[in-house]
């Protein structure tokens, strides 16, 4: 999976911004906090959601299934939007 072309992102303040460009049907902004933007940045390149709660595995403090379902609740978002191609 990996995030649409027609989704950019932009970080200011400690926050992320995602906005659709485009043709896209979303229409509004999200905005990620530092982990929620962590898995955006993940989903820029072709990726799968276990490797996404691995790499954040190495770098956060947490069960690995806390940061599973953090990770399934972010993407499941992202697919309700559309930005997600799978």
């Amino acid at each position: 999976m990996k995030l649409k072309d027609g989704f950019i992102t932009h970080s200011s303040g400690g926050e992320q911004i995602l906005v659709a460009a485009g043709n896209e049907q979303f229409s509004g902004i999200v905005r990620s906090n530092d982990t929620a933007a962590f898995i955006v940045d993940c989903l820029k390149k072709e990726t799968t959601e276990k490797q996404i709660v691995e790499k954040m595995a190495k770098i956060y403090d947490a069960p690995k299934d806390v940061i599973s379902a953090d990770v399934k609740k972010i993407i499941k978002t992202l697919r309700n939007i559309g930005a997600i191609d799978d």
